[in-house]
């Protein structure tokens, strides 16, 4: 018989464990546990706090963070751990009338995530309550919150513009659609404003916040979107666009590659979106691709083109 002593003495947050291990025969048991805690002054170093993406029960997979509220302090972060797929932590309320009507907020999102192990991690800076929630999931149930303590001020809302993008291009005269996403901080939201270069063109007092800009002519353009709460507090986002007068498309420099592989350029906008079609008989077209140019000439390979006489033509897509 074989006997194997080991001890372990680990201090932290002031708690000492002595754990003594004996294995006998490939059998690991455990003899003895002592567990002593002692009061230590907290320190004012930032801390984390870990929640569970997807926990398996008896091996069946939860659709749920585990655990869905947990209470941190200003720059202290949480640390999200995946053990199973097809979950994301985005951050805001998704679907809650008077918040972001199901749009991320634009805090944090850790995007969908299709393999384990995987960890994220978002520090947060600011007092207030924070909701999230997994984009697949959500109809399930599945939402969290994180509750940083630290002051007894108001905290101000926060806001992400969802749509357009930053650097962002239209063809003029564009009719562009602004959506913003907002949590609320210690106050309730009580208006989205929508400015256009500096200039407001439109206001919104409940979800979902959005408003169109019409008929903006060519050259580069602000979007901002300002959220303001009963307390008196806002918060500020902003997007630069760019509009262009469309540049007529034409097709040039056409050639076979191969026996099914067929190649032309066509004129166009960098940014703005085009439609490839294919006919054998000028009448009936299908589109074989499509594509958001980035050079002009743009380039499109057919290596499906048949050894019959095909024709193609280019139509620039209308503004999203």
């Amino acid at each position: 018989m074989t006997l194997f002593a080991r001890y372990f003495l680990e201090q932290n947050g002031g708690c000492m464990l002595l754990i003594a291990v004996n294995t006998i025969l490939k059998t690991t048991s455990i003899v003895a546990a002592l567990l002593t805690c002692v009061a230590i002054a907290q320190t004012s170093s930032a801390a984390n706090a870990t929640v569970i993406v997807g926990p398996s029960n008896e091996g069946i997979v939860q659709d749920i963070f585990s655990p869905s509220t947990v209470s941190i302090s200003v720059n202290d972060s949480v640390i999200w751990n995946w053990q199973s797929t097809f979950h994301s932590t985005t951050s805001g309320t998704n679907g809650t009338a008077g918040d972001d009507n199901g749009t991320p907020s634009g805090l944090w999102d850790s995007g969908l995530i299709f393999s384990t192990p995987h960890f994220f991690t978002n520090t947060f800076t600011a007092p207030g309550t924070y909701s999230y929630y997994c984009q697949y999931h959500y109809f399930e149930g599945m939402t969290g919150e994180v509750v940083v303590a630290g002051s007894t001020l108001p905290v101000p809302p926060t806001i992400g513009i969802t749509s357009p993008t930053n650097g962002s291009v239209f063809a003029a005269p564009a009719n562009v659609s602004i959506q913003a996403g907002v949590t609320k901080g210690s106050g309730t939201v009580t208006n989205v404003q929508f400015l256009l270069d500096n200039a407001v063109f439109a206001n919104q007092s409940s979800a979902p916040f959005s408003a169109t800009a019409n008929d903006l002519a060519a050259g580069p353009h602000t979007l901002s979107a300002v959220a303001q709460d009963d307390a008196g507090l806002s918060a500020t986002k902003s997007v630069t666009i760019s509009v262009v007068t469309p540049t007529s498309v034409s097709l040039t420099n056409g050639s076979r590659l191969s026996g099914n592989d067929f190649q032309f350029s066509y004129s166009a906008d960098v940014g703005l979106s085009y439609v490839v079609q294919r006919s054998s008989d000028l009448t009936n077209w299908i589109p074989v691709g499509t594509n958001t140019a980035s050079s002009n000439p743009a380039f499109f390979d057919d290596p499906n083109a048949t050894n019959d006489l095909d024709f193609y033509r280019v139509g620039r897509l209308p503004n999203p």
